[in-house]
């Protein structure tokens, strides 16, 4: 086993960021890969121009390349937001107007997976009343997601980088998928692990994965320290993986790193060129 075996994906919201967004699917491409993933990528508006999504889904489909998983609308992201849908007031209501929007742009390209972050905690208001609101929200995007045969996927980010945010563990993030899905009966709310954010939280991470490999929807990974590439930290990634495709997970791995100085196209040496294209 190894990495050559795993399904990869490349983060398009992190790598090839030097280029504008439309000419990433045939960077991604060029590459050598057949996948991509997106964070939202009108970070100041949940409902774009149908001519802006247009665009988008072309340069997606010009470039051949599958999009496989997808961010609702986020806030500031990269930026000082982790999310939208617990923020009462008008970012929850940029959610809720979002969701539609990026379930119907994800279905038009085949995009089984709809990632929903969190949200920080605000000063001043009770984090139950968050949480009340996060579920509400969570089973609304969890709906549309069924509609379209898609997955919800829930999120544990890291504590030291970002602060304010509630799911930092990945108990925390497990606890919400099973709410989720308790409250809509639909059973499609699945943990998003990153390996990274958990390692930085100082997580067991073979543990992690014993644990949830069966209620995981998704992987992303990058190295630590550093958020780098595979071979620029410590984590041993390549042993991670083999052990989840041995519990049992069989999707896909999101290469959610930051490429350093050099252009992101020199950021894949780790990978063969023939492992690339998703099998």
């Amino acid at each position: 086993m190894g990495f050559a075996d795993q399904r990869f994906n490349v983060n398009l919201s992190i790598l090839f960021t030097e280029l504008p967004l439309l000419e990433r699917p045939a960077a991604a491409a060029a590459a050598g890969f057949t996948a991509v993933e997106l964070w939202w990528p009108w970070i100041d508006s949940p409902t774009p121009e149908q001519s802006e999504l247009d665009a988008l889904r072309a340069a997606i489909e010009d470039a051949g390349v599958r999009l496989t998983g997808l961010n609702f609308y986020a806030g500031q992201l990269p930026g000082p937001d982790r999310g939208a849908l617990s923020i009462p007031g008008a970012e929850s209501d940029r959610f809720r107007a979002n969701i539609d929007v990026a379930a119907d742009f994800a279905q038009s390209l085949g995009c089984t997976a709809l990632n929903a972050l969190y949200g920080n905690r605000v000063e001043g208001v009770d984090p139950a009343e968050q949480d009340r609101l996060a579920l509400e929200n969570l089973v609304l995007a969890a709906r549309a997601a069924d509609r379209i045969g898609a997955i919800l996927l829930v999120e544990a980010l890291n504590k030291p980088e970002s602060p304010l945010y509630p799911l930092v563990s990945a108990p925390a993030a497990i606890e919400v998928v099973d709410r989720v899905n308790e409250a809509t009966g639909l059973g499609n709310a699945k943990f998003l692990m990153d390996l990274y954010h958990l390692s930085m939280n100082g997580e067991d991470l073979p543990q992690v994965i014993d644990a949830y490999a069966a209620k995981t929807g998704h992987v992303q990974i990058a190295d630590n320290p550093g958020r780098g590439a595979p071979g620029t930290g410590s984590l041993p990634l390549e042993d991670l993986l083999d052990r989840l495709a041995k519990a049992g997970y069989d999707g896909w791995v999101g290469l959610e790193y930051k490429p350093g100085d050099a252009p992101s196209s020199q950021s894949f040496s780790w990978l063969p060129a023939g492992a690339r294209a998703a099998r």
